[in-house]
């Protein structure tokens, strides 16, 4: 009597552990199958915006500035998405990004000669890999002279940056521009840039420069480049300086060596305009410190992202 009435309950215990075994096995996902999250999934960058629409990415914490978000591919800030100074240039922009630039530089000697206006524009994409490619079309004209205007310099240039943002201080990106110029040696130019965010507001950039003709008198010009910029308005004004110290020599047609080098050393104010999240707008004018160096160099940037 007594193993007959236990039966139903070892039988009602029984039914019990299977019924919570086949629950439990219910539950298990494969990692494998198993759906993002919605906020996963809303953090993946995504093909169909422009710069300013892109949404950021997760970092620890929330970026004090809208152009201090991390956007894209890179994980890169918006600011670094446009040409922050004159002269020195940062990281890369995202794949799939189109910009054009218009520049003007009027450069004007210290021994009274004529004043040349560059004029450039520049095409750039961003690729895939932390890859960006430029095209330039240049012109020049001295002075107050009447002269048709005519293309004189074709540029192409490639940069790679070596991690994503932040991976590595600094953020080095190596750049190369070869440079076809008409009735003149032609050019090779490298470039190790540098860049990154002092503080909320404060940015900056350094670039290492090695310029070479490869013909004729075979000049040599050694640069290195800095730029520190504040935010004044998140995404609307920026204000910095910037410096430009050149070595340059060449070789003697007389002796056939190297000269001395001429020492070029230039600093001044930098100035970026944001009036619109596709245009921006760059002033940089630079002053001449050194006997060898130009009186003023002022670089004029207006870009557009399509």
């Amino acid at each position: 009597m007594r193993l007959l009435k236990s039966a139903p309950v070892a039988a009602c215990c029984t039914g019990m552990v299977l019924l919570a075994a086949s629950q439990c096995h219910a539950q298990v996902v494969n990692p494998a199958t198993q759906q993002p999250s919605p906020t996963e999934d809303t953090a993946r960058p995504t093909d169909a915006h422009h710069t300013w629409e892109m949404p950021p990415v997760d970092v620890i914490g929330k970026a004090p500035l809208v152009e201090e978000e991390r956007i894209g591919d890179y994980a890169q800030p918006r600011w670094t998405t446009h040409r922050r100074f004159g002269e020195t240039r940062v990281y890369v922009i995202p794949r799939g990004m189109t910009d054009f630039e218009y520049w003007l530089i009027p450069n004007t000697p210290k021994d009274g000669g004529a004043t040349d206006f560059k004029t450039q524009y520049e095409v750039e994409f961003g690729l895939p890999g932390r890859f960006q490619l430029d095209l330039y079309a240049v012109g020049h004209k001295e002075g107050t002279k009447d002269e048709g205007f005519a293309i004189s310099e074709q540029k192409v240039e490639l940069r790679w940056a070596l991690a994503d943002w932040g991976k590595i201080w600094g953020n080095p990106t190596v750049y190369v521009e070869w440079n076809e110029v008409s009735n003149a040696p032609d050019h090779l130019e490298t470039k190790l840039l540098l860049g990154g965010q002092i503080t909320s507001r404060w940015h900056w950039g350094s670039n290492l420069v090695w310029e070479h003709e490869v013909s004729g008198p075979q000049e040599n010009s050694n640069e290195w480049t800095t730029g520190v910029s504040y935010s004044a308005r998140d995404s609307r004004f920026g204000v910095g300086f910037e410096t430009q110290l050149a070595l340059v020599n060449a070789i003697d047609p007389v002796t056939l060596r190297r000269g001395d080098f001429a020492t070029e050393f230039l600093v001044g104010p930098s100035l970026q305009f944001r009036p619109l999240p596709q245009l921006h707008i760059d002033v940089a004018p630079l002053f001449g410190v050194t006997a060898d160096a130009s009186r003023a160099k002022t670089f004029v940037v207006l870009g557009w992202e399509f």
